[in-house]
């Protein structure tokens, strides 16, 4: 996910000291990942996962035709579970997220805090406003090459796979980056992320990885269904001519149903996998729905297109950017009717 960070525009002034801080902090700490291989006093774990991160690294330029650049080069331990926090807000009534708007990177549906005391303030104030509000913790994010970015901690605390995922989502967005339209960016993020991990699982020899990963894809699949069932019933919902309590009621109502769903979903086709029951647990409402639909609802397109054309990333990326040139609404569209990688 890519936090703004250093932009300008129509937010407070103290909101661009603390991304301008932030990532300052950040930048200052980097340390050569080569050098910290080589390093004996290096923690074996730790180098471990850098000898790991250095070869994904690798593999992202030669195999998938992403940025040859200084980013994920060096390395920061933050010290922290999350690097940023993002803040997502949308209307008690809507699905519709409120957007913020900067210089270089556009409007984007949430707000990103170096400091989770100031995401938590950012999302009271908002919730006085009448918002429904949602704050989640940030593993990585992307200055689209605008600066080197650091591999983080928060993103060798899974295992290699993980870490690849992110490592090839990031870059992707300094691949290709269309101001004002993240459910456009995050979506050809998550397919060259998705089809890279598969290719280097399959180029590593590791059929339990890949097995195991689009076990994890069935999965995510499966949750993007269920919030998009519940998106569908609550658009009907707040498009209707209710009174604010009748559509309050059906609006939790909705939201009983998805938990409910869930927890079938969970016991039966999942055989009791609990991966989801956190996000399940915690408060749900249009602001968290809203921010989990920028990432998957164009995602199947996108693969489509991949498969179009043939695999190949270069291909790929050329037939991305000819839709990315496109306007508002007419992208979407030439992404969903595309019947050839031309």
């Amino acid at each position: 996910m890519m936090i703004a960070a250093g932009a300008a525009g129509c937010a407070s002034v103290s909101y661009y000291a603390q991304s301008l801080e932030g990532h300052a902090r950040i930048m200052a700490a980097r340390k050569n990942v080569g050098k910290l291989i080589r390093d004996p006093s290096t923690p074996e774990p730790l180098r471990a996962k850098l000898s790991a991160a250095d070869s994904i690294r690798r593999f992202a330029t030669d195999e998938l035709a992403l940025p040859d650049n200084s980013s994920y080069r060096s390395y920061v331990d933050i010290g922290r579970d999350a690097v940023t926090f993002a803040v997502f807000a949308a209307p008690q009534f809507s699905l519709v997220p409120r957007t913020w708007c900067f210089p270089v990177f556009g409007c984007v549906p949430y707000r990103g805090y170096f400091s989770r005391k100031a995401a938590t303030d950012s999302a009271v104030e908002l919730h006085r406003q009448g918002l429904d509000v949602y704050v989640t913790g940030i593993t990585a994010y992307s200055t689209l090459g605008w600066s080197s970015d650091p591999l983080l901690s928060t993103m060798l605390r899974q295992d290699d796979t993980y870490l690849a995922s992110l490592v090839f989502h990031e870059l992707a967005h300094q691949r290709l980056y269309v101001d004002g339209d993240s459910a456009f960016n995050e979506a050809f993020a998550v397919t060259v992320e998705t089809t890279g991990v598969r290719k280097w699982l399959r180029a590593a020899g590791n059929r339990a990885g890949l097995l195991s990963y689009e076990t994890d894809r069935r999965r995510k699949a499966d949750f993007l269904g269920l919030i998009a069932k519940t998106r569908d019933e609550l658009s009907q919902i707040y498009g209707s001519p209710r009174a604010p309590q009748q559509m309050a009621a059906a609006k939790a109502a909705a939201i009983d149903r998805l938990r409910v769903r869930y927890r079938q979903l969970r016991d039966r086709r999942w055989a009791g996998y609990r991966g989801y029951d956190a996000w399940f647990d915690a408060p749900i409402n249009n602001a968290k729905l809203a921010a989990t639909a920028v990432y998957g609802e164009q995602v199947p397109a996108f693969l489509r297109l991949f498969d179009l054309c043939s695999g190949d990333y270069p291909r790929f990326y050329a037939s991305v950017r000819r839709i990315a040139d496109l306007h508002g609404a007419s992208r979407a569209e030439a992404l969903k009717a595309a019947t050839s990688c031309n």
